[in-house]
């Protein structure tokens, strides 16, 4: 069975999930993206509790393309210390494996 990678991140506003998840489909860099709605997280920062609402985006791609996504991701991202997760799934479905790989391509 073929693989797929998928990337997560948030960000602190929709505007920017929209931007980054349309910049990294436009370049070719995924094959998709889903924004999610908004998710309150928890978490350090400088030395204190915070809590903000964010927006997921989660990102498919083909391995081959997966570090120029996370680069494009990292560079484009608003936070100092942006959160990037990457899996690698099993694609169920070759015909979909087909289709991101295909979408990845120039």
């Amino acid at each position: 069975m073929e693989q797929i990678c998928l990337v997560t991140t948030v960000v602190d506003a929709r505007s920017v999930a929209d931007v980054l998840a349309a910049s990294a489909v436009a370049g070719r860099l995924a094959a998709s993206a889903r924004v999610g709605g908004p998710v309150d997280s928890t978490y350090w920062w400088d030395g204190r509790v915070e809590t903000a609402q964010e927006w997921p985006v989660q990102f498919k791609t083909a391995p081959d393309r997966l570090d120029a996504l996370v680069d494009h991701v990292r560079v484009a991202h608003p936070y100092d210390v942006p959160e990037i997760l990457v899996s690698t799934v099993a694609s169920g479905n070759p015909a979909y494996h087909a289709w991101v790989y295909d979408q990845t391509r120039h």
